[in-house]
């Protein structure tokens, strides 16, 4: 698809391309948060981890993803036909830092942690079209991919970037994990790694 659309743009089109990592966030349809870590529509009870211990995982918020995308076409003009950003999102390096994002909003720090049943998807694979699609993307898993978001922090100044705790609550009150009246009160407006430094300093 990118071949195609870099041809296009070598014909006249202007083409923006963002990759980020997995995405999750409120009404984010198929994607791994709801398909593996948690249960729609229940309390969380246990996390189901598809990666391994010390695996580095990126994630990306929607909403993060959404503003990230209206910044640039802001300034499309100045960009060349052909345009590649990548986002930082939420770099997990352990696996760790998303589960303990979950227990937190959830407030529950003892919440069980429980391996990916891979074998047992692969064997239903042939019957169940779910499990044979997630047994494809497996090897995001195995190996560290992180992208490095340098050209686009150039572009924009700054990534638009949400607080994992704050990011992975709104994903968890959608899918009725959560009950809304849990929540402490609104949430705050999100800010850029920029601004939160420049609140610090």
């Amino acid at each position: 698809m990118e071949r195609r659309l870099r041809a296009a743009a070598s014909a006249g089109a202007s083409v923006l391309i963002v990759r980020a990592g997995d995405f999750f966030g409120p009404r984010a349809g198929n994607n791994w948060f709801w398909q593996a870590l948690v249960r729609p529509g229940k309390p969380v009870s246990a996390i189901t981890y598809p990666g391994r211990p010390g695996v580095g995982h990126q994630w990306a918020y929607l909403p993060d993803v959404a503003e990230t995308m209206v910044r640039l076409l802001e300034r499309s003009e100045g960009l060349e036909p052909f345009a590649v950003f990548h986002m930082e999102g939420h770099w997990d390096a352990t696996g760790v830092r998303m589960i303990e994002a979950i227990r937190a909003a959830v407030g529950d720090p003892n919440i069980k942690v429980r391996k990916m049943p891979w074998r047992i998807m692969r064997l239903l694979s042939p019957f169940v079209p779910l499990f044979r699609e997630l047994s494809e993307m497996r090897y995001l898993w195995l190996t560290p991919i992180r992208m490095d978001n340098a050209r686009l922090t150039a572009v924009l100044g700054a990534e638009p970037h949400t607080p994992l705790e704050e990011a992975v609550r709104e994903p968890l009150i959608g899918l009725g994990c959560l009950e809304v009246r849990q929540k402490s009160g609104p949430l705050p407006a999100r800010r850029s790694e920029g601004e939160r430094a420049g609140s610090r300093s």
